[in-house]
């Protein structure tokens, strides 16, 4: 597709996406920055990219998404055009405008492909559901959390000292 179409492609049908909100942006960019400084810190192997990135979560299959943020921990699943395989970690920011993309669809497609961890922040409820998909565990954190990674050992993210433009 061009690059300047905001689309995913899901079983062979495009699925256009609202443009992002300021304050998804913010939240996006805080939340990037955070991750990005802990592996670098760590010495990690992951990598932690930010929309617009391209996941294929199954090599030939006619799904790719565009995660708000992904964390790969395998460099063999990065290429060029992004990622081919289950990121470890993938965090979704909610779109007003279509919620059950994230609280559904995506969360069965990530489910299924073998992510390990997926957060959906919800910047209407201020809410931010973390799936352990590894254990099956859900548990619901507000913007005053402070919120465990379960792929990493020792990183807590504590969205009440984030920046997030609310």
């Amino acid at each position: 597709m061009p690059d300047d179409i905001h689309a995913e492609l899901i079983n062979g049908h495009i699925v256009y996406m609202a443009t992002p909100s300021t304050k998804h942006q913010d939240i996006s960019g805080e939340l990037h920055y955070v991750i990005k400084n802990y592996i670098k810190s760590e010495g990690g192997k992951c990598r932690a990219y930010a929309a617009p990135f391209g996941v294929q979560l199954h090599e030939g299959e006619d799904t790719v998404l565009e995660p708000d943020i992904s964390v790969i921990c395998d460099p063999d699943k990065i290429t060029p055009r992004g990622c081919v395989g289950a990121p470890d970690w993938i965090i979704e920011i909610v779109s007003p405008s279509n919620p059950g993309h994230d609280y559904i669809t995506k969360l069965g497609i990530y489910n299924d492909a073998g992510v390990r961890e997926y957060w959906i922040i919800d910047t209407r409820s201020e809410s931010i559901h973390v799936y352990n998909l590894e254990s099956g565990d859900l548990k619901v954190h507000s913007f005053h959390d402070t919120i465990k990674v379960s792929i990493f050992e020792d990183f807590y993210i504590d969205f009440s000292s984030l920046d997030l433009g609310i």
